[in-house]
């Protein structure tokens, strides 16, 4: 198995990755939200959902 960080062979401490280094990477790739899975919104989709009304 290779890091999907930098491409070096899997450490058994680290799986998947070859270092903390690379797990610290990772960890902070997804804290900062640069992993994001692409959505689609469909008109109808929006159209359904009615807007919330303002908080009292």
């Amino acid at each position: 198995m290779k890091c999907p960080i930098c491409g070096k062979p899997a450490a058994p401490g680290h799986k998947p990755f070859c270092s903390k280094r690379c797990a610290d990477i990772d960890l902070g790739r997804w804290l900062t939200d640069s992993y994001k899975i692409p959505q689609q919104v469909d008109e109808d989709d929006e159209e359904e959902r009615a807007p919330e009304p303002p908080p009292r």
